[in-house]
């Protein structure tokens, strides 16, 4: 409690938001319906997914001067809205892809130990008042859940629609997470 008095009202006003967002992503993944289809199930939980990408995004750029992060979260937020329109045109022809309950168990299993450690570390992020370093040691994880999510699902039977877009997701976010760690080293 004592370290987010020294946080300033703007920080504070920031997180808040952040923590909003994570909060409707964790209920938006773990509350979708899931079913016999692994496309099926990827793409539900994918799109809350983005949908806090950019989100966060969106709050990172009501504050930040700091143009280079401005570009990240302006890709972010172009490239996140082109994968769910992506994925919501293909979302009913793959949910008639079924796996088999073994594989949708393999799958689940290993998808919960992604998605809780995802939610551990951006919840646990280091916070201080400078709220660009703030950002990216949020979606860093945010990305590295999304690239070991799409490589989980890659290992089973799958729409064709979708493994290209789950290959455009680990290019994109692999090359995000360079920039943004590049980045977080040269303003700490």
């Amino acid at each position: 409690m004592e370290e987010y008095s020294r946080l300033s009202n703007v920080t504070k006003d920031y997180l808040c938001r952040f923590h909003e967002i994570l909060d409707n992503m964790i209920n938006g993944m773990t509350g979708a319906e899931l079913t016999d289809s692994i496309s099926h199930n990827f793409i539900v939980q994918m799109i809350p997914h983005h949908m806090a990408a950019i989100s966060m995004s969106e709050n990172i750029l009501r504050y930040t001067t700091c143009v280079a992060l401005q570009n990240i979260a302006l890709n972010i937020i172009d490239e996140q809205t082109k994968s769910i329109e992506s994925m919501q045109k293909i979302l009913c022809g793959c949910g008639e892809l079924q796996n088999s309950r073994q594989e949708l168990c393999l799958y689940q299993k290993r998808l919960q130990q992604i998605t809780q450690t995802m939610f551990a570390e951006m919840r646990n992020a280091c916070y201080d008042n400078n709220i660009n370093a703030n950002f990216m040691r949020e979606m860093i994880p945010h990305h590295k859940g999304a690239i070991r999510m799409s490589e989980n699902a890659l290992h089973y039977e799958l729409c064709p629609e979708l493994r290209p877009i789950l290959q455009a997701i680990i290019t994109s976010q692999s090359k995000g997470v360079c920039k943004m760690e590049r980045l977080l080293r040269s303003i700490q």
